[in-house]
């Protein structure tokens, strides 16, 4: 049981951590909360692999060996550690297939994907979906027009 609730905090700990850098904290306190944070968890990882079997024992290995890869974001704070994002950015997509039962065709499954492409990066970017397509539209129909861009300016 106690190794179950080190375990949450270890996580609770992780999410605790990006706040507090999201909200102002510097990159020598992160950078040094990260090597810690990394020595604790192959401790903590560790301690399991040697008592885990079948399943358990691969996602642990996995968790070691591809430490880089799934603990990126300890060393480089701008990377989220969740990816709440990139579901919120699906959530559109996946409720349009099921209220329309999908698509019947790879064209149109790629069309319907481009179009909630173009609706998704118009919402991150603050720009108006309605105005962007009717920019498109209009450039399609005058080629003196130039189409709009969702490549960010700087």
């Amino acid at each position: 049981m106690a190794k179950t609730h080190q375990n949450h905090h270890l996580i609770d700990e992780v999410f605790q951590n990006y706040r507090q850098w999201q909200e102002g904290g510097d990159d020598v306190t992160d950078n040094d909360w990260a090597s810690q944070f990394k020595s604790t968890l192959q401790s903590t990882l560790h301690q399991w692999f040697d008592l885990a079997g079948g399943t358990a024992r691969k996602l642990l290995r996995s968790l070691r060996d591809k430490a880089k890869q799934w603990w990126y974001f300890l060393d480089h704070p701008q990377v989220p550690p969740d990816n709440n994002l990139a579901e919120r950015s699906l959530r559109l997509a996946v409720t349009k297939r099921k209220v329309s039962g999908g698509s019947r065709s790879l064209e149109r499954f790629q069309d319907t994907a481009n179009l909630l492409t173009v609706v998704q990066t118009c919402r991150r970017q603050g720009l108006s979906v309605i105005t962007f397509f009717e920019q498109a539209l209009q450039a399609q129909v005058h080629s003196s027009l130039f189409a709009p861009s969702l490549i960010p300016q700087p």
